[in-house]
């Protein structure tokens, strides 16, 4: 059908055509955007072909060096578009300035961006800062690569919605495909959404012990001083100074 509404419309280029599809396999027609989606990785991952690549050979006018029934799946794809805004707020945008950017690797694991630590996000652009994507055989493998992706994924001095996917991985209606249109309204109306598990006294240390290394590897390379330091005074203090790691490593 979606190789029809191509040559009905007379279109020669790369392409895509969205269809919703229900349980009992009926599918109903979107739209048609005359140009790669942000989601062409996951269809990169799981055929083998660099799609970009194929789009200029076809602008210059070359002809598909493969044919449909060459084209093979395998395997499953997940992608997160990783954005600067705030879920909490009605994904109001969050410009700024990034101080600190880990990001994740590893296998199946794949990320296309161009931002970096200290890049300034600006308000007048589209707030995506990157593409993650994860690859595995099955697709609860793809959930646990990609949450292990996420969990390594740390974005600060701006907002992100790293958050929300990592809650979305985690909710059981998701893990088991039972998702529709109204999905994601119906979970961020959840009230216990954004509230997070208190940590244990070993996930504490474990905290501060990162913090701690964060900083004296910044001082290595920036000369600010190290300013972490666990005491064994007050124990308010002490509390305090956890708050406010947990803050900054958010």
């Amino acid at each position: 059908v979606a190789v029809e509404v191509a040559r009905a419309s007379g279109y020669t280029n790369a392409g895509t055509v969205e269809f919703l599809v229900d349980a009992d396999f009926n599918f109903y027609f979107l739209e048609m955007n005359t140009r790669l989606q942000v989601e062409h990785p996951v269809t990169e991952i799981v055929t083998g072909l660099d799609l970009v690549h194929l789009q200029l050979r076809i602008a210059s006018g070359e002809k598909l060096p493969l044919t449909q029934d060459d084209v093979q799946i395998r395997g499953h794809a997940i992608e997160c578009r990783i954005y600067a805004e705030d879920p909490a707020n009605n994904f109001f945008p969050s410009p700024g300035k990034i101080t600190r950017l880990i990001t994740p690797a590893g296998p199946g694991i794949r990320e296309d961006s161009g931002v970096y630590e200290g890049w300034t996000v600006p308000l007048d652009y589209d707030p995506m800062l990157s593409k993650l994507i994860a690859y595995a055989p099955t697709r609860e493998m793809a959930i646990q690569r990609m949450e292990r992706a996420l969990g390594e994924y740390s974005i600060a001095g701006i907002r992100s919605n790293l958050k929300l996917f990592r809650k979305i991985l985690e909710d059981d209606d998701f893990r088991a495909a039972r998702i529709d249109t109204g999905y994601l309204d119906r979970m961020l109306k959840d009230p216990n959404l954004w509230k997070e598990a208190a940590l244990s006294d070993e996930e504490r240390e474990a905290v501060l012990a990162a913090a701690a290394l964060y900083a004296v590897r910044r001082s290595e390379t920036t000369s600010e001083p190290v300013n972490v330091a666990v005491s064994n005074g007050s124990k308010w203090t002490q509390a305090a100074r956890i708050e406010a790691l947990q803050g900054s490593l958010a």
